[in-house]
């Protein structure tokens, strides 16, 4: 998801009819030409949370020193992969708490990856990290769409967020070993960050996570695509790169090949290596049933791997303190966010949820994360967590 509104109207009314074409099985992004980035050979022979390389980076931050770890992660059926995190490490004595910030990539081409993005100025909540590195903070920035750019598939950027924690926690240079935990992200962030948190108390339950903060949470991807419906939508484009993503993802299950019109193939290959305003200019205005051949909406394979990365359907819950915000008039819809969080509530999971007046997608974004930075704060000190659960 990007700010502003609920771009995944393509996602579940993608459908699996119509003639196979020519182009025959997923579009996957355009190889890094960075070896840095690439698999080792003995990648089964580590495990998630490794280490297979680091390198140190120029700093764009003053005073601050900053490395990327290439490290063992897993994808959404538990196969081994090779994932990239960024950890900044402002200047200052003494042990650092630890944010793993997810932020909210919404793209298909692995130059607009974080790693990349935070150098070429094309990260768009560089501020965001600049208020936590004043904190003097230690920030870790995970890849979480991996190795592929899978817009979509949250459970999977759940376990890169997880297992790159591991990573920066076994990186001596860095001395976190110990540090307590906090997960930050917002929209698109906020799917990789829900998902870390409710997978892990069972994923990575040697982690010191102390909490959570996640805004304008796409709970149900599926639920919104519906709502929308087949009508012209300005971030159409954006729910056109979730199919794509999601393909890449579950080659098997999506073969979109069958449902793409002429003018879906004609929109994949003109955004498959896209960041996310292409995509959106790309993609502005257009319809499910322009790019997509109508008839099988509810079929199996496409529910499951939908219903797979939703975190209202997922039955983990996060087994530390949780701040949620959400815009009071956001797009992404509300009442779905607080159900879910309801049912964190109702395991015992202690939330507090804030509604920020008359603020839509984009403008709910800096005030919540100010609240949510104090929050994170709050867990570090050790004090005990608020909560409005009813």
């Amino acid at each position: 998801m990007l700010v502003r509104s609920c771009g995944l109207a393509a996602v579940v009314i993608a459908v699996m009819a119509g003639a196979p074409a020519a182009h025959a099985g997923a579009v996957y992004p355009i190889a890094d030409p960075d070896g840095f980035y690439y698999a080792p050979g003995n990648l089964g022979d580590s495990a998630p949370g490794d280490i297979l390389r680091s390198r140190m980076m120029p700093s764009p931050w003053p005073g601050s020193t900053v490395w990327q770890l290439l490290f063992h992660s897993t994808d959404s059926r538990g196969g081994p992969i090779a994932a990239m995190t960024t950890l900044i490490m402002p200047g200052g004595p003494g042990p650092k708490p630890l944010v793993s910030y997810q932020p909210f990539v919404n793209s298909l081409g692995l130059q607009c990856a974080p790693s990349h993005a935070l150098f070429d100025g094309g990260l768009k909540e560089s501020a965001a990290l600049n208020l936590l590195l004043a904190r003097g903070w230690a920030v870790a920035v995970p890849d979480h769409l991996g190795p592929d750019s899978a817009y979509g598939a949250a459970r999977m950027g759940g376990q890169i967020t997880l297992d790159g924690i591991r990573a920066v926690e076994r990186f001596a240079p860095a001395g976190l070993g110990n540090s307590p935990v906090g997960l930050v992200g917002y929209s698109g962030g906020a799917m990789a960050t829900g998902f870390a948190g409710a997978l892990a108390a069972d994923y990575a339950p040697e982690l010191n996570i102390v909490g959570i903060a996640q805004g304008g949470v796409p709970v149900n991807p599926g639920k919104i695509a519906i709502q929308v419906g087949d009508v012209p939508h300005p971030l159409f484009g954006l729910g056109f790169a979730v199919a794509i993503g999601m393909e890449r993802e579950y080659p098997g299950e999506l073969p979109l090949d069958r449902a793409l019109t002429p003018a879906g193939f004609a929109l994949r290959d003109r955004i498959a290596n896209s960041c996310v305003d292409d995509i959106i200019s790309a993609g502005a205005g257009h319809t499910i049933s322009e790019v997509f051949h109508r008839g099988m909406e509810n079929d199996p394979a496409l529910i499951a791997a939908f219903h797979a990365n939703a975190l209202e359907i997922f039955p983990g819950v996060p087994r530390v303190p949780v701040y949620e915000w959400h815009g009071g008039s956001d797009q992404v819809p509300l009442d779905l966010a607080m159900a879910t969080a309801g049912r964190y509530c109702a395991a015992g999971t202690p939330v507090l949820f804030d509604i920020i007046p008359g603020a839509d997608h984009g403008t709910a974004i800096l005030p919540g994360a100010i609240n949510a930075y104090g929050y994170l704060a709050d867990r570090f000190a050790g004090r005990p967590a608020p909560s409005n659960c009813h």
